[in-house]
């Protein structure tokens, strides 16, 4: 591991400011990613500041908005009332992810910010257009099974690995950001980058900008909403595909619908068409497989991968006949 400088304080605009004055400065909350990559030597900041005793761990509803501070822990913010019974998705997605350890000591901005879990990415052996701009894209012509089905490019097929972004997508949650030139809101939709022909930028973030918070709105589909995941063993396991779905059904029809995946896409794949086949018709076996043929209209599988495309349907179904959906 390089050496590096640390540094912590109580202050928000302090650590913004430390940050930003260093180009190779860092943030780290619970320490359960970024120590990791720094100890595998894919990161290598010079200064890494600690947010830890930061004042951003509030978890609230203030009018009609949901509120999670970026230093709440995932595991407090899991079995927080509000959050258990008018945000259930946002629980569930927190249960799912990790252990219980981790869950107690990682923190809701850390957890936005992981990076992918791609075998190549984390490789320092390997090339990798993520870690190394222009070294190249080795998971297109080879082992792929975990890798994106959308949204990749000729330079990165890496798979997005956070639950909890694919909750908050289907929520249409806003990050709230502080960065050197001041607060900035931004519609978690625009929050994750394609990877395009600069993957090493994932996100809209800027150098020296800190998450402060999560902002999602209170509404009917947010406390009818659940998560399904299915991945490779019951624990401390990542998403082979995952579904977020939010949805109001009124006399029979679904009237209003927002559906998240994870672990096909290289952000949190929020699917516009899968939504308008169901909204406005019932559920039923019919519309169900519409909206599954839509999801994946447009997918490019790969060797290892073309399985996501009829798993995710399945999975999707599965979610969707817990709404009542008929077979």
């Amino acid at each position: 591991m390089k050496l590096f400088d640390y540094a912590r304080t109580s202050r928000v605009s302090d650590a913004v400011g430390l940050v930003a004055g260093h180009p190779g400065g860092a943030f780290i909350g619970g320490g359960t990613e970024l120590t990791n990559l720094m100890k595998d030597g894919v990161l290598a900041p010079d200064l890494v500041v600690d947010v830890g005793a930061l004042a951003l761990a509030d978890i609230g509803v203030r009018k009609g908005q949901l509120l999670i501070g970026a230093t709440a822990r995932m595991g407090d913010v899991a079995e927080h009332p509000v959050v258990r019974e008018r945000f259930p998705v946002i629980s569930e997605a927190l249960l799912a992810s990790a252990s219980p350890q981790v869950r107690n000591r990682a923190t809701i901005g850390g957890n936005l910010m992981q990076r992918t879990r791609c075998w190549y990415y984390r490789d320092v052996g390997s090339a990798c257009n993520k870690r190394e701009p222009g070294s190249g894209c080795p998971a297109i012509g080879g082992q792929n099974r975990w890798h994106a089905i959308h949204g990749g490019s000729d330079h990165c097929i890496a798979v997005h690995p956070s639950d909890l972004a694919v909750s908050l997508t289907a929520l249409d949650a806003t990050v709230l950001t502080l960065g050197p030139d001041g607060r900035r809101s931004i519609p978690i939709g625009d929050f994750y980058r394609l990877p395009g022909s600069t993957p090493d930028q994932e996100t809209a973030l800027r150098h020296g900008e800190l998450i402060t918070a999560v902002e999602i709105p209170e509404s009917g589909p947010a406390a009818g909403s659940r998560y399904l995941k299915l991945r490779d063993r019951a624990t401390f396991e990542f998403a082979v595909v995952s579904v977020a779905a939010a949805l109001i059904q009124a006399g029979g029809v679904v009237t209003d619908v927002r559906l998240a995946f994870g672990g096909i896409a290289t952000r949190p794949w929020r699917s516009a068409g899968a939504e308008e086949a169901l909204r406005g018709h019932p559920l039923t076996q019919a519309t169900i497989a519409a909206a599954g043929r839509a999801l994946v209209d447009g997918a490019q599988p790969r060797e290892h991968n073309a399985f996501k495309v009829e798993l995710v349907q399945r999975a999707l179904a599965d979610i969707l006949e817990d709404f009542g959906g008929r077979k």
